[in-house]
């Protein structure tokens, strides 16, 4: 009974799009989970207990605590394998891995300096966003997701900062058609439409 009855919790900032990525891949897994939001510069002494950053988002199955994205992304595909959001192949995981990477340095990144206070260095990095954005346009020209035909903890990644691009005030230009056709694909997905924060709700897409 003890253990029908287990929910796991993920605290969640629901502005955070380190966040909304765990929430996708939960979504994605079709797992009841409890949501406890914490907003910004929130203190919440059980997530005190459980994290020592006290940072976002933090997931807790059991026993164990999990307090880095990543490590929460990739340890929900390997505890619940269906469906699959890494490739079985190792020469593609590792190229999954190698695009996560990518993601996690050049746009991920960048967030922090895209939300300063400094205008010329907010606008120094939504520039550097977007032309890294543009770069890997190549992506999405002949495939229906990001690596491929089928989708993955990479789409779960840049789902949350695709949606977000108006909050951020950047605005692609018109030979971003494949960006945008890639975006209403992961935009329509149940997992995304189902997992929106009330903050996320109500952002205006480029579409």
């Amino acid at each position: 009974m003890g253990d029908f009855m287990h929910v796991m919790t993920l605290y969640s900032n629901p502005e955070c799009p380190q966040s909304h990525r765990v929430r996708i891949v939960l979504g994605e897994k079709d797992l009841t989970f409890k949501v406890q939001d914490i907003q910004n510069n929130e203190r919440n002494e059980d997530l005190i207990s459980l994290n020592p950053n006290h940072s976002t988002p933090t997931f807790v199955d059991r026993n164990l605590v999990l307090y880095e994205s990543r490590v929460i992304m990739e340890y929900l595909d390997e505890r619940f394998p269906h469906p699959p959001l890494m490739p079985v192949d190792p020469v593609v995981r590792a190229k999954t891995r190698m695009v996560l990477h990518y993601i996690e340095r050049d746009l991920y990144g960048l967030l922090n300096d895209i939300g300063s206070s400094g205008e010329k260095k907010s606008s120094q990095a939504k520039a550097q966003f977007k032309n890294n954005l543009m770069s890997a346009m190549d992506f999405f020209q002949s495939k229906k997701y990001f690596l491929g035909e089928d989708f993955s903890l990479i789409d779960c990644s840049m789902a949350p900062l695709l949606w977000r691009l108006p909050f951020y005030n950047i605005t692609l230009p018109k030979n971003a058609k494949p960006l945008i056709s890639y975006s209403e694909k992961i935009f329509d997905r149940k997992s995304f439409q189902e997992n929106l924060s009330d903050f996320e709700q109500e952002i205006n897409t480029f579409i």
